[in-house]
């Protein structure tokens, strides 16, 4: 059984999620497992003008990490007969006027082409919104509490143009999980809550890792999150710990823990989820950015080896989750910060995880933009 270590133990640790909390962040905690055990360390409040730090395995709002659940369900419906992984999604989903092109395996590795529903990032670098997501200021906040339905998100974003033609280039996208998630529970006739408890969060005893679906509530404990927005050309600042997360859905809804993070992806990469052909499909890079099926796989450079990996962050919350290929070193955390429409902590974001990932993994971290910045 491994032993807890301390931030004695790993001061280089604890100093690195300390900097990350200068640098910006409310609170911080991380666990590491390896082959010195485990370690948990913990910096920053867990509410502003507070001094209590945050708890060691509290709640958080998991952002984009639902997407490597979300493709491990899928992956495992293919594992049974359930989907085909290169099977046109229109086929399932006759109703929504879906390109006959776009597969399975596209929706999983966001090369389907289909626009982003919380809006879309140009590369002449002009901005199309979406619904009125966290990029959104004051709209987001007045919204927070409002229900949105999955087929209502795909209905919005099919109603824009597409990017490119099925399979022909790679565009991260919510909508290609929240077109999962329907796909899901059409070839299952289950809810996708009721698939994952069946298929991931049962076996692996992962009773901290809740879809929540509309509810805004989040299980004690857990750190706050804030947004900060203008208001009548004023900075207002406000906690936004609650919040109907259905305006993200599958593209960033669920919420778990450091330690539920852990058991997950060592699980996964350990081969205790999908059969090995699978775990290999869904660990192949896609060769613009690396990103294979609900991951993405990463050289840590120099004797780092690969890692693999996927982070999130949704409205003051955000996870990150890495692991070997083989499930035997992870780290994952959770942060607590103060978001806003500029997004003004994602840099601070990608040097915090790129300085994690050197600390845990060693060598030279080479990581792309679109894995290290809190994912909408």
């Amino acid at each position: 059984m491994s032993s807890t270590l301390t931030d004695q133990d790993r001061p280089e640790m604890q100093k690195a999620i300390e900097e990350m909390v200068e640098s910006g962040f409310t609170g911080v905690t991380m666990r590491v497992h390896d082959e010195r055990g485990e370690w948990v360390g913990s910096a920053g409040v867990r509410e502003r003008g507070e001094s209590a730090k945050p708890p060691a395995n509290g709640h958080v709002r998991i952002g984009s990490n639902t997407k490597t659940f979300t493709a491990t369900v899928v992956l495992q419906l293919v594992a049974e007969g359930t989907v085909g992984l290169d099977a046109p999604v229109a086929d399932s989903l006759p109703g929504l006027g879906l390109d006959p092109k776009i597969t399975v395996r596209m929706l999983l590795q966001h090369t389907s082409g289909v626009f982003n529903f919380t809006g879309e990032y140009y590369d002449d670098g002009t901005f199309t919104p979406g619904i009125p997501a966290t990029t959104a200021g004051q709209e987001w906040v007045d919204n927070r509490f409002k229900t949105y339905r999955p087929e209502e998100l795909v209905r919005l974003a099919l109603s824009k143009p597409a990017r490119f033609e099925p399979g022909t280039d790679w565009s991260y996208s919510n909508t290609n999980y929240v077109l999962a998630r329907l796909l899901i529970e059409k070839v299952t006739g289950r809810s996708l809550a009721e698939e994952m408890q069946r298929l991931i969060l049962g076996p692996l005893g992962l009773s901290d890792t809740v879809l929540p679906d509309t509810s805004p509530e989040i299980p004690e404990p857990h750190t706050h999150a804030y947004y900060r927005y203008e208001d009548a050309g004023r900075q207002k600042t406000v906690d936004v710990t609650r919040q109907n997360p259905s305006w993200i859905s599958t593209g960033g809804d669920m919420i778990s823990t450091t330690q539920d993070l852990h058991t997950f992806i060592s699980g996964l990469m350990g081969g205790k989820l999908l059969p090995a052909p699978l775990l290999a499909e869904m660990c192949k890079p896609h060769p613009k950015v690396g990103y294979g099926l609900g991951v993405f796989v990463q050289d840590a450079g120099e004797n780092g080896g690969t890692v693999i990996t996927h982070n999130g962050g949704a409205a003051g919350h955000g996870a990150l989750m890495y692991s070997t290929p083989d499930g035997s070193k992870t780290l994952t955390a959770a942060l607590n910060y103060v978001d806003d429409a500029a997004l003004s902590l994602a840099e601070a974001f990608q040097k915090a995880t790129q300085r994690l990932v050197k600390e845990v993994f060693g060598g030279d971290q080479a990581e792309s933009a679109d894995a290290a910045k809190p994912a909408r």
